[in-house]
C-alpha cells in the first residue's frame, strides 16, 4: 500500500517518488531546477549525524538538501517501508 510522506521523514535507503512540490517563489523554483519534479523516483542516500542535511539519489546524481527545504516536498513510498 503507498502512502505520500514529506520527504524529511523518509529513512535511509528508502525509495520513493516524488508527487508534489509545495514550495513557491524562489524556493520552488531552485528545487525544481535541481531536477526534483512530480514523477521522479528517489532514493535517501543518508542523513547527516543531527538529521539536517539529507542526502538524496535522483536519476545519476547525489545532492545534499537541508530538512527545511525537504518539508516542502512530497513522496509517494510504500506503507511497510515506513
Amino acid at each position: 500500500m503507498k502512502k505520500i510522506i514529506s520527504m524529511r521523514k523518509m529513512s535511509v535507503y528508502q525509495r520513493g517518488v516524488i508527487k508534489k512540490i509545495n514550495a513557491e517563489g524562489e524556493l520552488g523554483m531552485r528545487i525544481r531546477e535541481m531536477g526534483l519534479v512530480p514523477g521522479t523516483p528517489i532514493v535517501i542516500q543518508g542523513k547527516a549525524p543531527l538529521k539536517d542535511p539529507v542526502a538524496l539519489k535522483v536519476k545519476d546524481f547525489t545532492l545534499t538538501l537541508r530538512n527545511n527545504e525537504a518539508d516542502h516536498i512530497l513522496v509517494e513510498v510504500d506503507e511497510e517501508d515506513i
